[in-house]
């Protein structure tokens, strides 16, 4: 178990925010969280640990040197976990600029920071200092009916946004040749869980589901991807970050596809029943295909058998039993998602903008 701070960037987004809170329920060290609270930020799913003694809230870009290097001096972390990213295809499509910018630049300027810091680290604290990368299946393309990406595969982006984590990728990677900072990569397939910005398929479909709005589904639906449970993710990294070997990439995958639209039916199956009362009931009838997503992947899919092998994780969670806790989550906190759907959570932000050290 760890004793230093873990710096964690990224950590109001969803993935981040779940992985902060999970950090400090069951590693019970500290984590100092930089975050640029841009538009999928929300300091409303840190509740709970927001203000907890062993969170320190810094607002900030990972762009900023000059920030990053005096946090990193100051909380002296053990290691960096990197989630900071834009991660939407669809506003990547419509404006790739903030991509580049956010995934390349900005993962740029933070592992030139951690080099430096790494670099004046004294032993031991040297020897277990690590780097970990938060990326996505994405990189590697589109799958035909069969195969798995592994830790091999090719990569192969087809999307702005994958470019850009790719291009991401690729730097960690050639920090660990060049320098020899101890970089991890993990490459996870497509999330879902509390806390997501209603922009992704399945908190979009929950919340248009409950509002009557209609249910729109890209092209035929039959795009299909590899789906996992956030809290699963984040026992992942945890494990990666304790056992994991430096310079290695790990897999992260649910073993679960689906098409995109037996998801949205199953998401309607769950809304149908737990909330019979609905005059729009059954909820499958609101599901309306739309033009396709330019460049749209039509299949991804991770072998985990390296992580689960070297490892030991699994997924706790299978799709029927996670997005059935996602729903409820959704349904029992109707005031997070007031705040989201009305911009609420974005008014009254730490420092109007400005860096904030929220640290004790």
């Amino acid at each position: 178990m760890m004793t230093a701070p873990i710096l964690v960037t990224g950590g109001a987004g969803f993935i981040g925010g779940n992985f902060v809170r999970q950090w400090i329920g069951e590693e019970r060290t500290a984590v100092v969280n930089l975050d640029k609270l841009t538009y999928a930020a929300n300091l409303d799913s840190l509740e709970g640990v927001l203000d907890h003694p062993l969170h320190c809230f810094l607002h900030g870009d990972i762009a900023d040197t000059a920030l990053v290097c005096r946090a990193l001096a100051e909380h002296r972390p053990q290691a960096i976990v990197h989630f900071a990213a834009e991660s939407h295809v669809d506003r990547s499509i419509d404006g790739p600029s903030t991509f580049v910018e956010t995934n390349v630049v900005g993962t740029f300027r933070l592992l030139e920071a951690a080099k430096q810091y790494w670099c004046e680290l004294p032993e031991p604290d040297r020897s277990v200092f690590r780097f970990l990368q938060v990326s996505t299946d994405e990189v590697y393309g589109s799958l035909g009916p069969t195969g798995r990406f592994t830790e091999t595969s090719p990569y192969a982006p087809n999307s702005p946004y994958s470019a850009s984590k790719a291009a991401s990728d690729h730097f960690v990677r050639a920090y660990r040749h060049t320098y020899g900072l101890p970089t991890l990569v993990t490459n996870c397939s497509n999330n879902y869980g509390p806390c997501q910005f209603p922009e992704k398929l399945i908190p979009l479909m929950i919340l248009n589901a409950l509002e009557g709005r209609p249910l729109p589904v890209y092209g035929d639906g039959q795009q299909i991807r590899d789906w996992l449970y956030v809290d699963d993710h984040c026992r992942a990294i945890r494990a990666v970050l304790a056992r994991g070997k430096p310079g290695e990439v790990y897999n992260i995958g649910g073993n679960c596809e689906l098409a995109n639209l037996d998801v949205v039916r199953a998401i309607c199956d769950i809304i149908d029943r737990l909330r019979p009362d609905l005059p729009h009931t059954p909820c499958s009838t609101l599901i309306a295909y739309v033009a396709d997503r330019p460049g749209h992947d039509r299949r991804y899919a991770i072998d985990a058998g390296k992580i689960e092998r070297e490892l030991g994780w699994r997924p706790q969670e299978n799709f029927q039993s996670g997005l059935e806790r996602t729903v409820r989550w959704y349904l029992d906190h109707p005031g997070w998602v007031n705040r989201v759907s009305s911009g609420a959570y974005r008014r009254g932000r730490l420092g109007l903008g400005e860096p904030h050290d929220g640290c004790a």
